[in-house]
């Protein structure tokens, strides 16, 4: 697998950080609609930790970037960029949070129950077949299964999607348990929060009002430790809003806006 992606022409002064963990590739529409005013690079984190992540990523922004850059996280991508951002604060000039997961724990409790919530009875079925592999160590497909609950949950995290294509390029369900055991530990204790202290840059934070990842655990937060931070609720939107037909619009409209264009 290629572990970076480019899209418009040089210089490339906005990454795309992708979500899951363990589910590279679908920024890419992101990536090539923003690409039509900014050279934009893709990604594509492979580490299963992390660390190894932000190593990962501070090794490729270094190489292809032009630094500082705009970094514009989504999910879990968008926890990656925050914390990119305070270990690495020269090297961003702009954090754009798209549809992240919570920073204080409390808030973290109910976004399983709220999409068990919306499954219908067929769909629910599928999701504890799914899971039942996926807790199972000894099973071989995993990734599959990971993948392909991935794809279910997606129908339950959107308010009203437009047809689109699924562009994830291979998931990986070691990388996503590793990653995410971390990660809860550091938002259970405390830290992950405190690193917002060490962010220097604008923070722009983006969330759809119908995504399980409740928006006061990205808002509320982050209003109380960030300098210089701003808010903007998506109405009819789910998880992801370039796919939502009542929100797309105004989502490319908030990104064009924070982007500076360059010369193509």
């Amino acid at each position: 697998m290629t572990y970076l992606r480019k899209y418009g022409n040089s210089p490339f002064t906005t990454a795309v950080i992708h979500g899951g963990p363990g589910a590279p590739g679908e920024m890419a529409s992101v990536a090539r609609e923003l690409s039509s005013f900014t050279g934009i690079l893709e990604p594509l984190q492979t580490k299963a930790t992390i660390e190894g992540q932000v190593k990962e990523l501070r090794s490729i922004l270094k190489e292809h970037g032009a630094l500082p850059v705009t970094l514009i996280g989504f999910s879990w991508g968008a926890i990656l960029s925050y914390i990119f951002t305070a270990l690495h604060p020269r090297l961003v000039k702009k954090l754009i949070l798209v549809g992240s997961g919570p920073y204080e724990q409390r808030y973290a409790i109910n976004i399983t129950s709220t999409r068990i919530s919306r499954l219908g009875t067929e769909d629910w079925e599928d999701f504890r077949s799914l899971d039942a592999v996926l807790n199972n160590s000894t099973a071989i497909n995993r990734n599959e299964a990971f993948c392909s609950l991935g794809k279910l949950l997606s129908k339950v995290d959107t308010y009203d999607p437009l047809p689109h294509e699924v562009e994830l390029i291979k998931c990986s369900y070691d990388v996503f348990k590793s990653v995410w055991r971390e990660a809860h530990e550091l938002r259970s204790s405390g830290e992950l929060l405190k690193l917002g202290t060490k962010v220097r840059c604008p923070v722009v934070a983006i969330h759809g009002d119908y995504d399980p990842h409740p928006f006061d655990g990205v808002k509320e937060p982050l209003s109380g430790i960030l300098k210089d931070f701003r808010f903007i609720l998506l109405e009819k939107c789910g998880h992801r809003p370039w796919i939502e037909r009542e929100a797309k619009e105004k989502f490319y409209e908030l990104l064009e806006k924070e982007i500076p264009k360059q010369r193509l």
